[in-house]
């Protein structure tokens, strides 16, 4: 089937790779049918993309690429929603905000994309957490990796 997208225009999707959000999206709770469209020559992004509104489409990422000890437990209202039997079968995806230049480009952590690759199906949580935002940033910053070398210059030091 053939669909429209923001960012690339036609593009042909197999029935097979539509998920299903039975309610939407927050903010877009008519929108029940989207795609993950790998981006070109770029293989860490994906476009989720609305298979009915051309115009609906966010650029995600896996957030394990980025934030290692990113963690959130699933509630069993989620888990029996989406039809959950295995770990095994889910995947997790964050909403990109891109950024001018790219290395401030931010990740919404607070509501991860939770897809059922089994059954196709899909839904955005919202944690209910202070300890992720909307805007974590995907690069890190000079200072961050300064903090982050001298925690594992001190930590060396201690074993």
């Amino acid at each position: 089937m053939n669909i429209q997208s923001v960012y690339l225009g036609e593009v042909d999707v197999s029935d097979e790779s539509i998920l299903t959000f039975p309610h939407g999206l927050p903010g877009f709770t008519d929108e029940k049918h989207f795609v993950l469209i790998d981006l070109p020559d770029n293989p860490a992004f994906h476009i989720f993309q609305s298979t009915e509104n051309a115009e609906l489409a966010f650029i995600v990422a896996n957030p394990y690429l980025f934030f290692k000890t990113y963690e959130f437990d699933l509630d069993d209202a989620s888990v029996d929603q989406l039809d959950i039997a295995s770990e095994a079968d889910v995947s997790v995806f964050v909403i990109l905000t891109l950024q001018k230049p790219f290395e401030k480009t931010t990740a919404n952590l607070q509501a991860p994309v939770i897809i059922n690759r089994s059954a196709k199906k899909g839904k955005q949580i919202i944690l209910n957490t202070s300890e992720y935002t909307t805007k974590h940033a995907i690069a890190p910053s000079a200072s961050d990796e300064k903090e982050a070398d001298s925690h594992a210059r001190t930590q060396s030091e201690t074993e």
